[in-house]
């Protein structure tokens, strides 16, 4: 900020015993002073001091009265955690930019009571005692400081925190885990998540590649924090939270898709006060994360313990309804305030080659479906699946527990290029699948009316393309064949938008996603929201969850007519593909 104080005023620099009568002996004079102090309250170094004057005075028995009267003095306005910038102009009519730091406390409201501080989970070693002891991060600077507010001491948002497209408060809830107080610790990554089980299983942790401590030894293991929290919750170590009554309006929204981005919004909504009915076209909600991750990564009963908490919430969900079909979506836009679309990316793409329509050839979307809804699936004993992603192995993992007895990846890139998960893909190789790089299919080989194998070529990395990653190029002379009975193909997925209605086509972009706004989600329809792998292609479950929160602040302020943008920054970027090497 600039401060253009009145003619006459004067700006002390300084909070220490000899600015502060300096700043009362002209204020006593009629002039205006402006004291400028770095730290969050005046005394400077004499308030560290203890009897350590001739007459045996302790310094605050020197300080307080000075301070007293500092604090009520109408001609002094004190600035605590302020540096000056620059200064311009001349004698009498200087021009000062001074920057102020946050101090996070509302101090005309604060009674310092000390109460924050005392549940505060954060230690900081205690300037005032030369760091010979430690504070919390929410403190006062010493017991008669002036101003008198509490203040919080941040150094910005973490990276871990950063690096969370939910923006879950991972250094809070460690802490909080460190004082072994469990349920706070849950509660804090709810306020953001309202999935933390699952995510404690399947979230792909790009909290853990930022994590400060990576640079000392290795992360710290972010996932399995709130995995130990959720377990000791379903254990009973942990009460559950009740769900908290909310006034629901007469204002409702409507949500299409029971997915991560979808229950999200619903559950945020709900809690904001509105009623809400979620549309989902599968018979049980979920979405992706009962749809395509499998049971061994994700206990059906551990999502199911989460939805029923969502639904005891308040929110509606109603399966086995598919909007267009069963329900024309301009029908919702009609009996709804405001309608969220998160209906998923549940489409796979092809490979575009030769006879990849024989039976055997199934997308791996469709066979994780099939197998995770109980559906009575079969494969041959050699199964080949093509793509990297973690769709990719989940489906040779659940190939394998089917029965197969070969069961082989092909990926047409390298290693290094791989987009699924490290984990999963340690795990398979130590089950048993055959993980074959730079190796892309070309024909499909029939035999009986079925697929009996693959013609396949072996590939070479070229110069890096659009996505950064180098580009794949065949190898002349190098085709050979793959034996299979099964062909599972997870080369990628994107949104099926046979659900919009003729007055809502315009919304699907030529790259299979919906336009909407970055930065509030709202499409070009007023009241109509998007959210989740409709808008940002297939990506991950917190990146879905991410989408699904702030489509829920939008529709808020919607209904409130409120700026939908204010505040905000454009959302962050998928840092992945959740599950596919697209090309």
């Amino acid at each position: 900020m600039t401060v253009q104080p009145p003619v006459g005023a004067v700006m002390v620099v300084g909070g220490g015993v000899a600015g502060m009568q300096a700043a009362l002996d002209l204020a006593d004079s009629g002039i205006r002073v402006y004291m400028i102090e770095e730290s969050t309250a005046v005394g400077g170094r004499m308030a560290q001091l203890d009897k350590t004057f001739p007459t045996n005075d302790c310094s605050m028995c020197v300080m307080s009265p000075k301070l007293v009267q500092l604090g009520r003095h109408p001609g002094v306005e004190i600035l605590t955690g302020a540096c000056i910038e620059s200064v311009a102009g001349e004698m009498g009519r200087f021009r000062v930019r001074v920057a102020q730091r946050a101090r996070y406390v509302r101090a005309d409201k604060c009674t310092a009571c000390g109460e924050c501080s005392k549940v505060c989970p954060v230690e900081r070693p205690d300037e005032y005692n030369e760091g010979l002891t430690t504070r919390r991060a929410v403190y006062k600077l010493y017991p008669q400081a002036i101003p008198g507010a509490y203040a919080v001491e941040k150094r910005g948002r973490s990276p871990c925190r950063l690096a969370c497209p939910a923006g879950v408060s991972v250094q809070g809830y460690a802490a909080l885990i460190r004082q072994r107080r469990f349920a706070e610790a849950l509660a804090l990554i709810r306020r953001d998540n309202p999935f933390p089980s699952a995510c404690g299983r399947v979230c792909t942790h790009p909290c853990e590649a930022k994590c400060a401590r990576g640079g000392v030894d290795e992360p710290v293991a972010i996932r399995d924090l709130k995995k130990f929290l959720t377990e000791a919750e379903r254990r009973g170590e942990i009460p559950r939270p009740e769900p908290k009554p909310v006034d629901v309006g007469a204002e409702a929204v409507a949500v299409v898709g029971a997915g991560p981005a979808g229950l999200t919004a619903a559950y945020y909504l709900r809690r904001m006060g509105r009623r809400v009915v979620v549309f989902e076209a599968l018979p049980a909600p979920g979405g992706m994360l009962i749809a395509g991750i499998p049971e061994f990564r994700l206990p059906r009963d551990v999502l199911s313990a989460e939805i029923d908490a969502i639904r005891a919430e308040g929110v509606e969900i109603r399966c086995g309804v598919r909007v267009g079909p069963d329900i024309p979506l301009s029908a919702l836009r009609r009996d709804f305030r405001a309608v969220v679309l998160a209906a998923g990316a549940h489409r796979s793409r092809k490979m575009e080659i030769p006879g990849e329509d024989l039976p055997g050839i199934v997308p791996a979307l469709d066979f994780l479906r099939a197998v995770n809804l109980g559906g009575n699936v079969e494969v041959g004993p050699r199964v080949a699946v093509i793509g990297g992603g973690n769709s990719a192995f989940d489906s040779a993992r659940v190939a394998l527990r089917l029965g197969a007895s070969d069961v082989t990846i092909l990926y047409r890139r390298g290693r290094e290029e791989m987009p699924a998960d490290e984990e999963e893909i340690r795990e398979a190789a130590e089950e048993g699948v055959d993980i074959r790089f730079l190796v892309a299919p070309v024909d499909a080989i029939a035999s009986g009316g079925r697929v009996a194998g693959l013609r396949c070529r072996r590939m070479e990395l070229g110069e890096p393309d659009a996505s950064g990653r180098r580009r794949p190029a065949p190898v002349a002379g190098s085709e050979h064949e793959i034996p299979a009975d099964t062909v599972l193909v997870a080369i990628g997925q994107e949104a099926d938008f046979g659900f919009l209605d003729r007055q809502f086509a315009g919304l699907a972009t030529r790259d299979g996603r919906l336009r909407a706004d970055p930065e509030t989600l709202a499409t070009e329809i007023p009241g109509v929201f998007a959210a989740g792998d409709l808008v940002t292609g297939a990506s991950t479950v917190i990146a879905a969850i991410a989408g699904g929160k702030e489509a829920a602040v939008s529709v808020d302020r919607f209904l409130r007519g409120e700026n939908l943008s204010a505040g905000r920054g454009a959302r962050p970027a998928a840092a992945e593909p959740l599950a596919e090497d697209v090309a």
